[in-house]
């Protein structure tokens, strides 16, 4: 990261309805170019809600959400994801009756600089062994590890990954930490939701809390490693 990067994602007071039940109630921050970002509380704070937010996932909406300077509050998902903005989401949303290369190849390439299928297999070398077997003869390591590459495949530049440590093996959490790194060091801007507050400490720039519906807390690093008790008191751990 540059010491004054650009605001790639601007959400400001964001509301958010599931039918009548307001979920979302001001949520305010912004992603920087190039940056890891964790939305961070307890369940049902509003992290996935967010997400589903940014990617106009839900028909009730207020607020301001500016993707490079243009507002994307009215604007419709394909027309966000065209924009270069790639969604993850929690439950991987894996074809089981596909096989890994023929769920690789459904994304459409929305922006230049997507990888290739090929580029993809030899970047998941898990994927490449499995590349034959149908979706639900994979491990929960390896569906995500194959959501995580679909979303590649269109070129997006910003990632939002919901939740992907979410019911894994520690040493598989390992595996994906460790390539959401290469992913923010190829210059990837990421918008995690996280619950595995470790898991979020080994991989994020900022970490912005999350209480019912709104931002209580935005903390560094740095800051979150000097006061995890504060943190904890928010999570309830």
């Amino acid at each position: 990261m540059t010491n004054n990067p650009a605001t790639v994602l601007s959400v400001q007071d964001l509301k958010a309805w599931y039918a009548e039940s307001q979920a979302l109630h001001g949520m305010s921050f912004d992603l920087r170019e190039g940056e890891l970002l964790t939305l961070i509380g307890r369940n049902g704070a509003g992290k996935t809600t967010t997400l589903r937010s940014i990617m106009g996932m839900l028909r009730k909406r207020q607020g301001s959400i500016k993707f490079r300077g243009e507002e994307l509050i009215s604007r419709k998902t394909y027309e966000i994801a065209r924009r270069g903005i790639a969604y993850c989401p929690e439950e991987r949303a894996i074809f089981a009756s596909l096989s890994v290369k023929e769920n690789l190849s459904l994304p459409p390439v929305l922006q230049p600089g997507g990888m290739s299928d090929e580029a993809l297999l030899d970047a998941f070398p898990n994927l490449r062994r499995r590349a034959g077997s149908m979706g639900t003869k994979l491990s929960g390591g390896e569906q995500q590890m194959l959501a995580i590459a679909r979303i590649l495949r269109t070129g997006s530049r910003v990632l939002l990954l919901d939740e992907p440590s979410e019911g894994l093996a520690p040493v598989v959490v390992k595996e994906i930490g460790a390539l959401i790194r290469r992913l923010k060091e190829q210059g990837f801007t990421i918008l995690l939701v996280e619950q595995n507050l470790r898991f979020a400490r080994s991989v994020a720039d900022r970490h912005v809390v999350v209480e019912n519906g709104r931002v209580v807390d935005v903390l560094t690093a740095e800051q979150l490693d000097a006061d995890m008790a504060r943190v904890q008191t928010y999570l309830g751990v």
